[in-house]
């Protein structure tokens, strides 16, 4: 297999980790990492502001 391949592969689970994370800091009423939310392509500081916790 190619490494651009594995690479692509990585992302995908990477993306995966950092919804599932986002969603759980969600669900259980506490702030997302900055990291994870920049990873899905959403503003961390757009985001804070929408929150109430």
């Amino acid at each position: 297999m190619s490494r651009n391949f594995m690479r692509g592969i990585g992302e995908f689970f990477g993306t995966i980790e950092s919804a599932m994370a986002v969603s759980a800091a969600v669900r259980d009423r506490r702030r997302a990492k900055a990291a994870d939310l920049k990873r899905l392509g959403i503003d961390p500081e757009q985001f804070y502001a929408s929150q109430r916790y």
